[in-house]
């Protein structure tokens, strides 16, 4: 079995560094983890220098990156506040003035989300967690813009 756990690319809110985070995963990795999956992010050179320098401190799970498609800003900006993920000035200026037009925040979020995944693709990433937050229906088309497929069932 597998033995997940969480990693912060952008510092855990109560952490004093990302030196000691990484300390904290490798612990983590001593305990028994066999994979990481991280926090969500919107600022993907930062995972990528997270990965990095988890690279470089010797751990070699798989790190899972954790991607968040996001339909309702506010909530994002309060869901952010809690656990240290930074919302970049872009991501506010696609969702400024559409809180009245769920159906274009919709498509916002499953295009952000799969430009997010196809960048971390062309870096090595193949497996992804998604914060679906009951929101299957975005997920599924990212996993559809992205190639991923129901598999048929084969009669026997």
């Amino acid at each position: 079995f597998e033995v997940t756990v969480g990693a912060y690319p952008e510092k855990h809110p109560e952490s004093p560094s990302i030196d000691h985070d990484i300390d904290v995963l490798k612990a983590k990795i001593d305990a028994g983890a066999t994979r990481a999956v991280s926090q969500f992010f919107f600022d993907i050179d930062a995972f990528l220098r997270f990965r990095d320098r988890v690279r470089a401190a010797g751990v070699t799970i798989p790190l899972i990156p954790g991607v968040m498609p996001v339909s309702n800003f506010n909530g994002l900006k309060r869901m952010s506040a809690a656990c240290g993920a930074a919302v970049p000035d872009w991501l506010a200026a696609h969702f400024d003035g559409l809180d009245d037009d769920p159906e274009t925040r919709k498509l916002l979020a499953a295009s952000v989300a799969a430009e997010t995944c196809a960048r971390l693709q062309e870096e090595g990433f193949s497996d992804f967690h998604f914060y679906t937050l009951n929101r299957a229906d975005l997920v599924y088309a990212i996993c559809r813009v992205l190639g991923v497929r129901e598999q048929q069932a084969v009669a026997q």
